[in-house]
């Protein structure tokens, strides 16, 4: 069966599974795509503001939707939150998450420590249908990517300044080799070049959404 994936702007998308809704780092401003369908599982990456926003998931959560992000979100999200760290896996029905590593190595604060530091933030792993999608979170090129196997769908940021660039996420991708890529938090970048750099170096196929446009993986 197919997975819908829904790019709602910068790192915001919807998933959705033959029963299930997910929804992934709903953010708290800027332009991202309405959606009033109700999520049976939200996932947070960090707590970031355009990653975490209490009200969106307040607004898109059902009395049993499950959230699952790190620690450092569950007091801002409130209520019942499933705290989850790298390389932990929690399965709802016949999805299975699983958080991998995100962080900084190359991109700091003018006081000299990373916008992301390792065990801040968490990346997912999708397991759905059969296949696995890949959100990156919010980090740079980091070895544990060279790890990560059998990927349907990599959906990588390359906004620079606190992420990966154009050129560190097509290195990132061509480790990776998902089927395809998407670029994401992209601070409103041209994500051409992108593009160019995956599909010059590798097999990957790089597709790029509009905003509320939806892919068939």
């Amino acid at each position: 069966m197919a997975i819908h994936v829904k790019w709602l702007g910068h790192a915001s998308f919807q998933i959705r599974t033959t029963d299930k809704i997910i929804y992934i780092d709903l953010k708290k401003y800027g332009k991202v795509a309405e959606t009033s369908e109700k999520a049976d599982i939200i996932l947070v990456t960090h707590n970031h503001g355009d990653h975490c926003s209490p009200p969106k998931i307040q607004k898109l959560r059902k009395k049993d939707t499950i959230v699952v992000a790190p620690k450092n979100c569950a007091s801002r999200i409130g209520g019942n939150v499933r705290i989850i760290k790298p390389g932990e896996e929690i399965a709802v029905g016949a999805v299975r998450i699983e958080a991998v590593e995100a962080y900084n190595i190359k991109r700091f604060k003018p006081s000299g420590k990373p916008w992301h530091p390792k065990g801040y933030g968490v990346g997912y792993l999708i397991k759905a249908e059969g296949k696995i999608i890949y959100h990156a979170g919010d980090t740079d090129f980091i070895p544990e990517m060279r790890h990560l196997k059998n990927i349907d769908l990599a959906l990588l940021p390359t906004g620079d300044k606190y992420t990966m660039n154009d050129t560190e996420a097509a290195k990132a991708a061509t480790a990776i080799k998902p089927k395809i890529a998407m670029a994401m938090h992209t601070w409103d970048k041209n994500r051409e070049e992108f593009k160019r750099l995956v599909e010059a170096n590798s097999k990957t196929e790089v597709v790029l959404l509009e905003e509320g446009e939806e892919f068939k993986v």
